[in-house]
């Protein structure tokens, strides 16, 4: 029997297609002595508690110099990072003072701003593409940019990016992708990844292209569907199938346009699309998550990024042809 929605857990609910931000501040002390407000924000998924700045904070050899030293939060030494140091601006005088500690592909880090500001609950759809001087200022480490009161722009920043260039990435397991033990590799596939993440889409594919397969990508759930119409369509004029063209789809949730849960729903009320299987990768691991992932359909669920995992898991259930 289909579940009705009224009676659907709320923790399961998708096509919302929203999601909470952290609203946090830096100020840079501009040449005139004026000072400009930069208004930033980061999911509050990813976030795992805002502190005031640690006391005592260790310099550590190996860290970039963006870095303030490794700080002990909650019984772990994590790096803290100066986002000031990281946007090349100058600090008023005795900024600095808050802590947000985040995780981001396994790697838990600590980063210093300015002020912490509230929570904001805003819509996929809202988020824009940043202005192009906006993002070449920040490194192209811009995600999207939302529109505020006063006609103000949040900027959302690339966090995930931002620890790749500084070094900071790890994925877990790489090397050992050619001498995986117990899985039966079953050949070659074509693979769809859909990730909004520059660096996570990057990752991905350096796994699967080094076990040899075929990798195509997307940033949301809205490219993702245009590819696969067109698949489909040249598929159903050349006689073939679609799954002739992809045999497998690995879907990050959070992403602008269409999240991941909503095209992994679309995909499997498809009766062209259904026999695809899709793979939720995310480096969201509670129960909530792994609950959605199963409610809208999904193969799987896979925490990024642990490189003999996504192996197993794409032999698992990629498509023989």
């Amino acid at each position: 029997m289909a579940r009705k929605k009224e009676l659907l857990p709320k923790i399961l609910e998708t096509g919302a297609n929203e999601l909470e931000i952290i609203d946090f501040r830096m100020y840079e002390l501009l040449d005139d002595g004026s000072t400009y407000e930069w208004i930033l924000g980061v999911n509050v998924a990813k976030v795992k508690e805002v502190i005031f700045k640690p006391k005592d904070i260790i310099k550590a050899p190996g860290l970039p110099s963006e870095a303030e030293g490794l700080a002990k939060i909650r019984g772990q030494m994590i790096p803290i990072i100066s986002l000031a140091k990281w946007m090349k601006i100058k600090e008023p005088y005795n900024s600095g003072k808050y802590v947000i500690v985040m995780e981001f592909l396994r790697e838990t880090v600590g980063v210093i701003v300015h002020e912490a500001k509230r929570i904001r609950r805003i819509r996929w759809a809202d988020i824009k593409r940043p202005p192009k001087s906006i993002d070449e200022k920040l490194g192209g480490k811009v995600v999207g940019v939302v529109e505020i009161e006063d006609n103000k722009l949040l900027l959302l920043l690339d966090f995930e990016g931002i620890l790749d260039e500084l070094g900071m990435i790890k994925i877990f397991g790489i090397e050992e992708i050619e001498r995986i033990e117990g899985i039966e590799k079953k050949g070659r596939f074509k693979v769809l990844i859909l990730d909004d993440s520059p660096v996570a889409r990057k990752i991905i594919r350096k796994i699967l292209e080094k076990d040899g397969h075929t990798v195509f990508e997307a940033q949301n759930g809205i490219e993702a569907l245009q590819m696969l119409h067109k698949w489909l369509e040249e598929a159903k004029t050349t006689g073939r199938d679609i799954t002739d063209y992809v045999q497998l789809i690995i879907s990050d949730i959070e992403m602008p346009g269409m999240d991941g849960l909503t095209f992994t729903r679309k995909v499997k009320e498809d009766t062209e699309f259904s026999k695809i299987p899709v793979i939720i990768n995310t480096s969201l691991s509670d129960r909530a998550n792994v609950d959605k992932s199963r409610f809208v359909g999904a193969d799987a669920h896979l925490v990024k990024f642990d490189a003999p995992d996504l192996v197993k898991l794409v032999h698992q259930y990629a498509i023989s042809k």
